[in-house]
């Protein structure tokens, strides 16, 4: 077969990802902190970017001016279109440009209005802080002491020692003997069952703490702990030569155990959610309104305008100038056309769930992305990328925004009930259940069709399984 070569015209459309369109995609789906990270961090990139005080704003005019010999078609608004298809809001330029600068955040006028350097600067302790002055409040000699260092410095934050004997040993230049008796020395610290290397060594300790050795409670943690796990009462009496409800009676003591002592001492920050929408109820309509606390106001400095215009830069300078007044621009407007987007959305989910919104769980409404998207004229694509990571305030309680789409199932009566309404009703229906005689998934799923929901037991053993609630022989209670 002859290879030859030939010229061929063909035409074909392709989606180009210039760095700007690649951004404003980015901005969409981040979080409001991140997007306060995002703008800090081009504040400290881009001279030409700035934040502005309450009078000093150029005018449109100015930006207009500023811009206009500076756009080219990799950052004009019809490469910008092609990534959302659909939304109208993308294909007018000019509306980027009407309030270009950005709402600003919480300002304090006064010194006595800020926050305590107090409030900012004050340590939680350690489970090792806690563990170390223990351990030098102690009768110990000096080897002691660094061997105690080495064992609470290999302790994890559940409590637990994650180090052998011999490796703490040769790191001490010492005995495992005399790791052993500095460790069941440490083993009396507080909390009870520190520096365990095991959940049965754990459990050991605050027996023995308790004054139970050679009871019944020491020798089912000894010998028949798996027993226990899965609830083999019979088993264990019958193994043990004792009476069933002695065994009861050890299994609740022993369930008093806490089997994570150091998690007490957890250094894992909390992370509050902040709200990105606020639903407020005004007589008979509802409200949305954005947060923007903390989202400094943008706009191109005047200076470098100012220069520009004057003529007193050179061409390497102007060109500089050029490319970040490009970039400073289109920041301003994906961050506005961010928050467009996320208004309508919100408001739009407002509508759908109003039933919600007045009543609760259980009238929320089956919603797919497809719904909003036709309602806001918008494609699938942003309205996933606006729910990502974001939590709206409503009169019911905090939610992400994901939360209010979900499918729907058959009711006898014609209508279709949301699943999210379903997994609450099988929570409620557990929790209310005799713990002494709990409720199997088939049961369960009768009771919700006598309540005219059309469900399936294994429907009812996956909604069971995502709210992480046990099966009926889990649940199960003996005492």
């Amino acid at each position: 077969m002859a290879l030859e070569m030939r010229q061929q015209l063909k035409m074909t459309q392709q989606l180009v990802m210039t760095p700007q369109l690649q951004q404003a995609i980015k901005l969409l789906q981040l979080t409001r902190l991140e997007l306060q990270d995002v703008v800090r961090q081009e504040l400290e990139e881009n001279p030409l970017l700035e934040e502005a005080q309450e009078a000093e704003e150029l005018s449109e005019t100015e930006l207009l001016e500023l811009v206009e010999s500076e756009e080219s078609p990799e950052t004009s608004l019809e490469s910008f279109n092609e990534v959302e298809a659909g939304d109208e809001t993308l294909r007018d330029w000019d509306s980027y440009l009407d309030g270009y600068t950005y709402s600003s955040g919480e300002q304090y006028r006064d010194d006595e209005d800020r926050p305590s350097f107090e409030n900012l600067l004050t340590r939680r302790g350690t489970l090792t802080d806690h563990l170390l002055w223990q351990l030098h409040m102690g009768h110990f000699s000096e080897v002691e002491v660094c061997i105690g260092e080495e064992i609470i410095g290999n302790i994890d934050e559940d409590g637990y020692l994650r180090a052998s004997l011999d490796e703490i040993a040769a790191a001490c230049s010492s005995d495992e003997d005399a790791v052993a008796g500095v460790l069941s020395r440490v083993q009396e610290f507080d909390p009870c069952g520190i520096a365990a290397r095991s959940a049965q060594e754990c459990l050991l300790i605050q027996a023995r703490f308790m004054g139970m050795q050679g009871s019944l409670v020491e020798k089912i943690l000894q010998d028949h702990l798996k027993d226990l796990e899965t609830r083999k009462y019979k088993q264990i009496a019958r193994d043990l030569g004792v009476d069933f409800n002695q065994v009861l009676m050890a299994a609740k003591i022993i369930g008093g155990f806490d089997p994570k002592p150091g998690s007490m001492y957890s250094s894992e920050d909390v992370h509050y959610i902040s709200a990105d929408i606020f639903v407020y109820k005004v007589g008979d309509e509802y409200l949305v309104m954005l947060n923007d606390e903390g989202l400094p106001n943008l706009r191109v400095s005047p200076y470098y305008a100012e220069a520009r215009s004057s003529g007193k830069v050179d061409a390497g300078a102007e060109e500089y100038i050029s490319d970040k007044v490009r970039s400073a621009v289109w920041l301003i407007k994906s961050i506005q056309q961010r928050q467009r987007t996320i208004y309508k959305v919100a408001k739009s989910i407002t509508r759908f769930q109003r039933d919600f919104l007045d009543r609760g769980i259980d009238f929320l409404r089956p919603l797919v992305l497809r719904d909003v998207a036709d309602d806001i004229g918008m494609h699938e694509s942003t309205i996933s990328r606006v729910t990502t990571n974001k939590y709206m305030q409503t009169p019911q309680g905090l939610f992400e925004l994901k939360y209010f789409f979900n499918s729907g199932l058959s009711t006898s009566e014609g209508d279709f009930v949301a699943s999210e309404s379903v997994k609450n009703r099988i929570r409620e229906i557990i929790e209310k259940e005799d713990t002494h005689k709990p409720l199997s998934d088939q049961k369960i799923a009768d009771m919700l069709s006598g309540e005219t929901v059309n469900i399936a037991r294994r429907t009812v053993t996956k909604y069971r399984e995502i709210l992480k609630l046990g099966c009926a022989s889990e649940r199960k209670r003996h005492f």
